[in-house]
This record gives structure tokens, sequence and C-alpha cells, in this order.
């Protein structure tokens, strides 16, 4: 069958009803406040003690971020950390001690290429990036600043962690030195400690290669396994500490961002065997992806790829199939063995589940959902979760496992579904009383045809309460553009607001159609890897064009009050479509947007100089915005903060200098020293505020 006609068949039971007359004019308010619609805490960074005594995650309550965590076998779930205040902290890499007495935490966001680091309320007396640790049950105690990337020693009794790209130590003791373990040309990351804690396997990138090395405590020695001119890493050590596996990735001198990569030399898994002083011994390799169709490496969302079972087998992610699965390789090689089965679906994230397999999370059997299976060799996949939810970011708990968890109404919270037991909240009183669930509505799957032909998913947000007369219509294109929008809240703090949002607009009688369009993820390597998407050829405008005629054509939407609106790789295709389409699209709110791909991937990659590729750098030209500036005829709200460290803050600049030379119609909406993910609070409930009244003045309502 093909991805277009599984696509239809997904999406045939909503579109039947497609004919039937959606909401009309906007209403003169919404039933709730854009401050109710974004007063659910957000979950994040969800993490279990190595042996499932305790859970632990981050709340985003308005701004504050706070440490919360629940214990076995009730898992109530306790606030750990009281900071107050909406200055943009952000607290992350939570990580447990191996009996789970101890947790640590980083607070505050990493720096720049400058080393600035983010400071949201331009506060003179600046901010910091710390390491803290939470012992037992005692109060939270900062030990040192620069960190990041905690990790404990066996015994909990002191930290490791980067500082600056180097491993460093700390003691737990009151007044305890810090301590660089590892001095050593390029840049550590990925560090995974060995099962008795005598050796640190580490990933050393050093531009287009990268080495895994091996530190030896007692020896303090360090030792690269195998070096070549690949790409070398994901570290896992086997369970008795005796050989590491890496993933070998061939180098790209001068990669090329934003266009496909759908074939390449394969990529293969290695095992090193150590002898008993860390030194590496005999290499081998375990496996090698098939020439075609998977040959280029496509991990998982996880924080590990590889998995070492047990039993001897190397659990590992391979799209053999067009589609990213699971496959176990025994651990002295041989032929990989798929896990549970294959289809048209993708496994996004993987944890071991304590029992020698994997919970996953995944659109298995429900392609706009994300649902928890367990992966186990030799058996058949079996399902965790299943329904009209969405579950996903899992951990293996006593008992049973967490996750995060919501549906089309519902915003995700930290959930715990034990044997025996129905799934629950870990911290029901969290959420707000008055949160208005009841006024929230459920989204639709629908398919639509591209301009190009190409059939393209996405999410109908209808009118609340709906109206006689045709109202306005407004297109919502994520960033990424690596994502997929689901039918339900999403588990991504940035793309959870703009589902308020959509919420929101719907509450006020938009009909929002949220547009999973091609190079997104969910539907399989060829349409994540499409062909002439984003710098090779701006493929995706096609299915912008697609989506404003479908909305247009919708019985609800007056096809003159048509919008649209995105961030980052959105905030892109928003441009594309205003520049190229200006007489479909009526307006536009364009957010962080890419409007010269050659200067956002000049910021990806600073070795990058377009004049050395003239004809990579024409064809980027003309796949961007400023290409096309021309044609742009209707109003635009452009919104930036100044310290973006993914979508340089000139990208903003010189569109606005071409949009005056035009005379088009514009607003600016710009945070100062704020970063690409807006850290406050406030400034998400101003970006709407100014969004919604925008769309008001220019769609009417």
């Amino acid at each position: 069958m093909s991805h277009a006609s599984t696509l239809a068949r997904l999406a045939a039971p909503v579109l039947a009803v497609l004919v039937a007359a959606a909401g009309g004019a906007v209403a003169a308010e919404a039933p709730f406040t854009l401050e109710q619609a974004l007063s659910a805490p957000f979950p994040a960074s969800l993490t279990a003690a190595p042996d499932g005594s305790r859970v632990a995650w981050v709340f985003d309550e308005r701004g504050a971020r706070n440490v919360w965590a629940a214990d076995a076998p009730d898992f109530t779930g306790r606030r750990l950390t009281s900071f107050e205040g909406d200055h943009g902290t952000t607290i992350s890499a939570l990580a447990f001690s191996r009996d789970g007495r101890k947790l640590a935490f980083i607070r505050g966001d990493g720096p720049n290429r400058a080393g600035e680091l983010p400071n949201p309320t331009s506060d003179p007396a600046g901010v910091e990036r710390a390491l803290w640790v939470i012992e037992g049950d005692g109060e939270p105690r900062r030990l040192t600043d620069s960190a990041s990337a905690p990790l404990f020693v066996p015994d909990g009794s002191a930290l490791l962690f980067l500082r600056r790209g180097r491993v460093h130590r700390i003691g737990l003791e009151p007044d305890a030195e810090v301590e660089q373990r590892i001095h050593g040309r390029g840049s550590f990351s990925n560090l995974r400690l060995s099962p008795d804690g005598s050796r640190l396997a580490f990933v050393s990138s050093r531009g287009a290669h990268s080495f895994v090395g091996v530190y030896d405590f007692a020896a303090r020695s360090v030792h690269y396994l195998d070096p070549a001119v690949d790409r070398d890493g994901s570290p896992v050590f086997a369970p008795d500490g005796s050989a590491v596996a890496f993933v070998r990735q061939p180098p790209v001198l001068e990669p090329y961002l934003f266009v496909p990569r759908r074939l390449g030399h394969p990529w293969s898994i290695r095992v090193v065997e150590l002898g008993a002083d860390g030194r590496p011994g005999d290499s081998r390799e375990v496996f090698r992806a098939d020439p075609g169709v998977g040959s280029v490496f496509s991990g998982t969302a996880s924080p590990d790829q590889l998995f070492w079972t047990d039993a001897g087998q190397i659990l590992f992610p391979w799209e053999k199939t067009g589609y990213r699965h699971f496959y176990a390789v025994d651990a002295g090689g041989g032929d990989p063995a798929l896990l549970g089965g294959s289809g048209r679906f993708e496994v996004e994230y993987a944890v071991p589940d304590g029992e020698g397999g994997l919970l996953v999370a995944t659109n298995q059997d429900d392609a706009h959902r994300r649902h928890l299976w367990r992966l186990t060799p030799g058996r058949a996949a079996e399902a965790v979760t299943s329904g009209q939810g969405i579950e996903t970011l899992p951990v293996a708990v006593a008992g049973g496992a967490a996750w995060l968890g919501g549906d089309g109404r519902r915003p995700l919270q930290p959930m715990v579904g034990l044997a025996g037991a129905a799934p629950r909240p870990l911290a029901p009183d969290a959420f707000p009383a008055d949160y208005p669930l009841a006024h929230m509505v459920e989204p639709e799957a629908v398919v639509f045809h591209a301009a190009d032909g190409m059939e393209i998913p996405g999410q109908l947000f209808r009118p609340a309460g709906g109206s006689d007369s045709p109202g306005p219509g407004v297109l919502f294109l994520h960033g990424g553009s690596r994502r997929q929008m689901l039918l339900g809240w999403h588990y991504m703090g940035y793309y959870s607001n703009c589902y308020a949002f959509h919420q929101y607009l719907a509450g006020l009688g938009y009909t929002v159609l949220s547009v999973n369009y091609r190079s997104g993820t969910g539907y399989g390597m060829e349409f994540r890897e499409a062909l002439n998407y984003g710098a090779s050829g701006g493929a995706e405008h096609q299915d912008v064009l697609g989506a404003g005629r479908f909305l247009a054509d919708l019985p609800g939407v007056d096809p003159e009050r048509v919008g649209l609106w995105g961030g980052s790789y959105g905030g892109y295709l928003t441009a594309m479509g205003l520049s190229r389409a200006s007489d479909l699209f009526a307006a536009g709110v364009d957010i962080h947007g890419v409007h010269d791909w050659n200067r956002t991937i000049t910021g990806f990659i600073p070795s990058y100089e377009p004049e050395n590729h003239p004809e990579q750098q024409r064809l980027a030209f003309e796949s961007s915005p400023l290409s096309s500036v021309d044609g742009w005829r209707s109003p635009v709200l452009l919104i930036h903060g100044d310290d973006d460290r993914n979508v340089p803050f000139d990208e903003t600049v010189e569109l606005v200098e071409k949009l005056r030379e035009l005379g088009v119609e514009h607003e600016l909406l710009v945070f100062p020293d704020e970063v690409h993910g807006f850290l406050r609070h406030e400034n998400w409930l101003e970006v709407f505020r100014r969004s919604a009244d925008f769309l008001s003045r220019h769609l009417g309502g």
C-alpha cells in the first residue's frame, strides 16, 4: 500500500464529515482566557531511579520551575523545591543516585556561542547555570556553577558533570572542591558509567569526526576505542562491563543542513573488548545496515540509542523498512531480528523496561497519537496503553511504568500505571481546579492534497459553539521540521503552548488547521526526507498552498479571511506563504522564522561558507522567502527574541528592511535577551495576546 493511500485510509472516517458546516464568525470573546488556557503546569524531564523506587519530574507552573517526586509503592507526588517567579530559569538534567536517595539537577539554561547565558528578564545582576543536589528528604543544595549533564558515582558520594565540554567531579560534602577529571581535545558528551562504576565512557566530538573514549578511574587513563575518521557515538557498556558497543556513522566533511538524506554509506554498530587496565582489545563490527533504505542512521529522541541486555543482545533502532523500528543482534554478531513486528509506524522513544525489553512510545495502530508498547526479544509486541489519549516519554518504575499522559482536552500530566490498577495522575492536586476542560474542543484528523498532489495529514479544530455564517480560518505550521502535531496536547512545551492557543482561537470562533507538512516525523523516511524540502527547494510550500485552499473551501470558513501562523520552521513557511500567495492568505504571524537559508545554516554550522558553494547558495536562497519578497502584499506580525540561538535575529532584521522598502504593512514584537523557545511564561502570553489581536483586526471579529 502506498504512503498516500495509507493516509487516505487513516483519515477516511473524518473526511466524510468535512462537507458539514463548521463554525462561523468570531465571537465577541472566548469562553475562557489565555491565562486559563496556559494555566496547567507543564511536566518535563520525567526520570526514574535505577531501582524504580522513585520518579521525579519538573513542573513549569506559570514560569516557575520546580522539581517534584513520587516514591514507591503509592507514588504520590510532592514538591521538592520552592523556586518562585517567572524569571525564565529552567530546570533540567535530573539524575538519581543508584539507590534513588539522592537527586541532582541543573538550574539555568546553557550559554550561546559567545558564552552568554539566557537572561530574558535583563537582570543587571546576571544569571547562572548551577548544579544542585537533594539528599534524601533534605533541602536542595547548590554545589557549583557552569555545569551540565550530572551523573552520580556508584556509591552516590560525588557527581561527575560537564563544564565547558570537559569532565569534572565534585563531592557532596560541604565546601567540596571541583576537580577536572579529564583533560583532552574535543567537546565531551554522552557520559556513561560502567556497571561497577570503575570506568566512564564518553564521546569526544572533534568537528567532522568523533571518538568514543573510556576513562579508567583507578589508572586515571583515557583510551579511545577503534578510532577512525567516522562519527562514533551512543556508547553502552556490556552488563559485566567487559566491552563497549557504539554507533559508527560515516563522516560528512561539509554537511549541508535542511536537505533530504535518504541514502548513504551504511552505518554500523561496533563492539570493543576492554582489558583489565581499561585498554581496548579486540574490535568487531556486529551490525552493518544494508545499502539503500535505512543506510542513514535515524535515532530516536531517547537519551540512549543502544541497549545491551543480560541475554547478550544489543537492541537498536533501524529504518530498514522505511519506518523506524527496533531490532536485536547478538553482541557477537549475526543477523538482526525485528522486535515486535513492522508496519507504517515509528518508534519515537525507548527506555529499558527492567525485564530485558523496552518500553517505547510509538504511533503504532494510531498514526495521529502516541501510545506505549513493550518490546521483548522473541515475543510479540504488547500494547501497554491505548485509546483516545496521548501517552509518551515513559520510564520503568517498581510495579509498572510512569509516563506523560493527556488527551484532546486535558493537558499532559505525569501518570503512573501499576500492575492491576488503572493509570492515575502522580500529582492530581497540581492541576488547576478551574481549568476550562469543558470548553476545550476535540480536534479531528484530516488529510488534504498539497498543490502538487501529495496527501498531507493534519488536525482540524472547529469553532466551539458554531455560527450560521462563515468565519475566519487559520493555518498552523509547526517548527522543526522534524515534528508531528497530534490529536491531543503535545509533549513539548513549545507545542503545548501552541495547542492552548488553538483552543483559544476555536473559542473565539476560528477554524484552525494544524498542518503536518512533508519533512516532519511520524510518517516514515520518505515523508521525513521529502525530495526538494527545505533548503533544497522549499517543497513544503506546496503543502501550505494545499492547506490554505482546503481550509478556504470548508463550508464554515470565509475564503477571504484565511491566515496562517507558525514559529521557527513554521515561521519560514508562514513567510513563504505570504511572499508567494498573498492572494490566498490575508494575514500572518511569523515567529522567529527563517528568511534566508544560507544565514540560518551558517548559524548551525559556522564553517559553512555559502560563497564557496555557489550552487548550494543559489538553491538555498531560491528556497527562501527573501527570494520572492517582492510578491508580499498581506500584513504580517513579526515576533523574535534577540538572543535566539536557533534562528539568527538578523533573519527578522533583513526581512523588516525589505518590507519597509516595499511598503508592506507589518508589526513587530521583539523580546530583548529572550531565546528561541521563549523562557518566560509572560512572554508566551504576550505572543498570543498580540497574535490574537492582530488576527482579529485583519481577519475580522
